[in-house]
């Protein structure tokens, strides 16, 4: 049985909540089920009105897709939503410069599909904790060219200037990644308010530590806010085999 849960949280310090989830553990279209998390980026209103509008316009895409491969369909989807956000923001200057992240995912039975761009994130946790995606931001490429190490990338000034988003440019990147669930594996889905705030170990011991869905998400996001809660905080989780996991 699946299980899901999404939660989203303004934080300690933002006016303006920024990050958009939309989950659905129901038939979209050609896909069996949607989660999507988006955290906006731009001045005043344009932040949220970016992930708001690349959602939406998501899911209406995957609604109306003929195709069968969820690769096509969350593909397709993605850029129509870059294009779309972009002729909004030429149309109105208020608007101008905004953009988003999105990481996107549709559970086929054992198999999850991952579409990211930006550096929201997608982990699958069990006895260990997996990133899936990878992060499109300055600090992430200067790790990979061994510039800096990861401890030093999670407090640099610069984790916070990615190097894909929604919106950015005509023309959209997107990754990828298909992975294997087990029984008793939980699926994260969350924006960098979260990731920002909590090490990877944190994250896996408040997920590993509850029994229930609704009290891991609620407590992932009062730790973000107690370790100073500096953005705003979204979290998806999916537990695929919720009871395969209980009966072990």
């Amino acid at each position: 049985m699946l299980k899901t849960f999404s939660i989203t949280d303004i934080g300690k310090r933002r006016k303006l909540n920024q990050d958009y989830v939309f989950s659905s553990d129901k038939r979209i279209g050609n896909l069996s089920n949607v989660f999507i998390v988006a955290d906006g980026m731009g001045g005043h209103n344009a932040g949220d009105y970016a992930s708001r509008f690349t959602v939406e316009t998501m899911v209406r895409e995957i609604e109306r897709s003929f195709e069968q491969s969820p690769v096509k369909i969350m593909e397709h989807a993605i850029k129509v939503a870059n294009t779309e956000l972009r002729q909004k923001a030429a149309e109105d200057s208020k608007l101008f410069g905004m953009g988003t992240t999105v990481v996107a995912a549709t559970l086929l039975g054992r198999y999850l599909q991952v579409a990211n761009v930006g550096d929201s994130r997608l982990y699958v946790i069990n006895d260990k904790i997996t990133q899936i995606t990878r992060d499109h931001s300055l600090v992430e490429e200067m790790v990979r060219l061994g510039g800096i190490d990861r401890e030093t990338a999670r407090t640099s000034l610069d984790k916070n200037i990615i190097t894909r988003a929604i919106g950015a440019t005509e023309t959209v990147d997107i990754d990828f990644f298909n992975v294997e669930l087990s029984p008793g594996d939980t699926v994260l889905m969350c924006s960098d308010g979260l990731t920002n705030m909590l090490d990877d170990e944190e994250i896996m011991m408040i997920v590993s530590g509850q029994r229930d869905i609704v009290e891991k998400a609620e407590k992932l996001v009062v730790a973000a806010n107690n370790n100073g809660g500096k953005d705003n905080i979204a979290v998806i989780l999916i537990e695929p085999f919720a009871e395969s996991a209980a009966d072990k």
